[in-house]
Formats: structure tokens, C-alpha cells, sequence
């Protein structure tokens, strides 16, 4: 493990100033992509925590229009935009009324899909972006030492080695922070979806029960 830390850095002091400076900066990459997938995964987590724990909230009470509104999470977000616009619409037809809470959620829902992909724009730009960095390292440390190898009356495999191994090194850092970025992304993505696929799900049947409730009279305190 020793010789291959050893190689890197003497790969590295090898390289030009720009493969420097782009090893660097995918380091600072790698930084912000962990962040990111690490951050975003207890994120979504959190949520479904928040949201399965509402769920069953709501599965207990009589009425969905008498639910708490200074709780967390999404489906709490829903629960409780549907039940303003509920009452901001009393004294209209059940039909109009229903209509407001439905036009609510729909609202309500391209808020939480927003806040459910948020960052991700980040963690995509790193995954796309990082192989390229690597790849411009790589081309323009090969061509200064090559560049360099044309002032020389003579040239041998000993004079190049050093800098086409730096200028190697960019690649390598750019599939080094790309490879697990991509796997990441990817999850992340999935499970967001997942989880907008089961928010829009849950308006949907909240909808249904409000107008449930609203027809059969057991809307409790609402106007």
C-alpha cells in the first residue's frame, strides 16, 4: 500500500501545474460528492421516517380534516395545505371545495418533489464533470512532455515516463471520484422517485378521504 502511496506522489510532483491543479480540484470533488450522497441519503431517510410515522397517524384518527398541522415531513405538508384550503374555501359547494383541496396538494406536491431532489443537480454535474477534468489533465500533460522532448537532441522512454505518468494521473483521480459518484447518484435518484411516486400516492388517497369525509358529514371541525 506503501509503494502505491509512494508512486502517486511522486506521479503527482511529476505532473505540470495544471495536472496539479486539477488533481486538486477533483479531490475537492470527491469531498463534495461524499457530502452529498451522505447528506441526501439521511435526508430521504429522515423523511420516510417522517412520513410512515404520519401515515400511521392518520390511520387513527376519525377524521382526516381534525389532523395536528405543526408536524413534520411531507405527507404532514400535505395533510395540512389540504385542510387550509379546505377551510379558506367554506361556505362554496362541497364540489368546489373539493376541488380547492385537490388543486392544493398538487401544489404542495411539486414542493416536496423540489425539496426530494434537491442537490442532486450537484452530485450529477460531479458525475458527468470528473472524468472530463481527468481527461484534460491527462491530454495536456502529454502534450508538455512531448512539447518539452522537442527542445531535446535526443529522447528516450526515461525522459517521458515521468510526465505521461503524472499527466496519468488526472484520469485516474477523475474515475476515482466519477465511479462512486455514478453508483450513488443512481441510488439516490431511484429512491427519490420511489418516494415521489409514494407522495403523489398518498394525495391521492387523502383526496379521496377528505371527499369521503366530506360527503358522509364526519369532516369534525372543519368549516
Amino acid at each position: 500500500m506503501i509503494p502505491v502511496i509512494g508512486s502517486v506522489v511522486t506521479a503527482f510532483f511529476d505532473s505540470n501545474l495544471a495536472g496539479q491543479f486539477i488533481v486538486i480540484l477533483l479531490i475537492v470533488f470527491s469531498i463534495m460528492a461524499w457530502t452529498v450522497m451522505m447528506g441526501k441519503y439521511n435526508q430521504l431517510k429522515g423523511m420516510r421516517d417522517y412520513n410512515l410515522r404520519y401515515q400511521r397517524y392518520l390511520a387513527q384518527l376519525p377524521a382526516v380534516l381534525q389532523a395536528q398541522r405543526n408536524v413534520k415531513g411531507a405527507y404532514a405538508t400535505l395533510t395540512r395545505e389540504a385542510i387550509e384550503a379546505y377551510e379558506r374555501s367554506s361556505g362554496s359547494i362541497p364540489e368546489v371545495r373539493i376541488g380547492m383541496v385537490e388543486n392544493a396538494l398538487q401544489r404542495s406536491i411539486g414542493d416536496c418533489v423540489t425539496a426530494y431532489e434537491s442537490k442532486m443537480v450537484w452530485l450529477a454535474s460531479i458525475v458527468t464533470g470528473a472524468p472530463f477534468f481527468g481527461l484534460l489533465g491527462t491530454v495536456w500533460g502529454v502534450m508538455d512532455s512531448f512539447g518539452a522532448l522537442a527542445t531535446e537532441k535526443t529522447a528516450t522512454i526515461q525522459m517521458l515516463a515521468p510526465g505521461v505518468s503524472g499527466a496519468l494521473l488526472t484520469t485516474v483521480c477523475g474515475l476515482l471520484v466519477a465511479i462512486p459518484s455514478v453508483f450513488g447518484y443512481n441510488y439516490l435518484l431511484s429512491q427519490s422517485k420511489i418516494m415521489v411516486t409514494e407522495l403523489e400516492n398518498f394525495a391521492s388517497s387523502l383526496a379521496d378521504r377528505i371527499e369521503l369525509e366530506v360527503r358522509d358529514g364526519t369532516e369534525g371541525r372543519a368549516q
